[in-house]
């Protein structure tokens, strides 16, 4: 496909096109008013739960949000979307990864970029509903969440799953976290740690002989986190193994109902690796937007109470009918 131009898209004026304060004040400060959630908690095969915050309105189509990281379904970006699809028709499901509810959750293991099966169960677990229409969309960690489990199953992808979205998504992972450790960006790895590093603790106080405090003292940036709990509590040899494994950039060829990727040039989170071009310029089915402004999940409009994203999202669906 070739690259998708953007449409019109114009950000407050007060935040003069920084794009930190584009990234922040939405994450700090932004409040949506959305449909009630009611929650169902769903047993995992493997003896631990995800929480599953659905937004009804009786409609055999459905739009999956997947949050970023240290988010949940609670958050702006993931009310707003549900939100504005609601009035088009749609239910909402937003689910929480592993310890992201509220609730700690049971196994000595939290979630991660590559967790691919816990989105599966929530997509299975949807259809078993009888939702004859889906659409999956990510942000963030759960951007890559979505384009690694739409690009690794490939033409296997259930029916019913007829288009993606991911937004912001940090598809070279090795690279951004060498980018958040820059000095002028740090603030931002610090605020994701410190909620990380109060997660290791809680989950060594409920077992302590799976994990171990000590390597806390010594974590400065994400590598050190990862190499201490990510990689050897889900299955990766160290944090190198982990992003390479994980990173979405690696399953994009295989993706094959249309998914469409917003990115914003500004985006502090993320580096040139992460913007697809020639992939997105030779696929069929991938759609490349690269707003010049929005910062990493951001994307307020001037004038408008909803994002360029969720606008953008109603007429990426409109095809689906009622």
């Amino acid at each position: 496909m070739p690259i998708s131009p953007p449409a019109p898209y114009r950000p407050p004026f007060y935040y003069f096109g920084n794009a930190h304060l584009q990234t922040v004040v939405p994450s700090l400060f932004r409040q949506v008013r959305g449909p009630a959630y009611v929650r169902e908690r769903l047993p995992t095969p493997d003896g631990d739960f995800l929480d599953l915050d659905w937004a009804k309105r009786g409609s055999n189509r459905l739009l999956i949000v997947t949050h970023g990281l240290e988010g949940s379904a609670d958050r702006h970006y993931v009310k707003g979307l549900i939100a504005a699809l609601h009035p088009h028709g749609w239910d909402g499901l937003g689910w929480n990864c592993r310890s992201c509810s509220g609730e700690l959750n049971r196994l000595p293991r939290f979630y991660h970029h590559g967790d691919t099966p816990d989105l599966a169960l929530v997509v299975d677990h949807a259809l078993a509903q009888g939702y004859q229409t889906v659409v999956l969309a990510g942000f963030s960690l759960g951007g890559s969440l979505t384009l690694k489990y739409l690009g690794e199953r490939g033409a296997a992808v259930p029916a019913q799953v007829k288009k993606g979205l991911a937004v912001s998504v940090p598809c070279r992972l090795a690279e951004c976290g060498a980018e958040l450790s820059k000095p002028s960006k740090m603030f931002y790895t610090r605020r994701f740690l410190k909620k990380l590093n109060a997660k290791i603790r809680a989950k060594a106080a409920q077992m302590p002989h799976h994990l171990s405090l000590e390597p806390l003292a010594s974590i400065r940036i994400f590598e050190d986190f990862d190499n201490a709990y990510t990689a050897p509590l889900h299955g990766f040899a160290s944090a190198h193994d982990y992003y390479e494994r994980a990173s979405s950039i690696h399953y994009l060829a295989g993706v094959r109902v249309p998914t469409l990727l917003i990115s914003a040039l500004n985006d502090p989170f993320l580096t040139p690796g992460c913007f697809p071009v020639e992939v997105a310029q030779a696929h069929p089915y991938l759609h490349l937007e690269m707003p010049a402004q929005g910062g990493h999940v951001g994307f307020e409009q001037a004038g408008s109470p909803r994002t360029y994203v969720e606008d953008r999202l109603v007429r990426w669906v409109a095809d689906l009918g009622a």
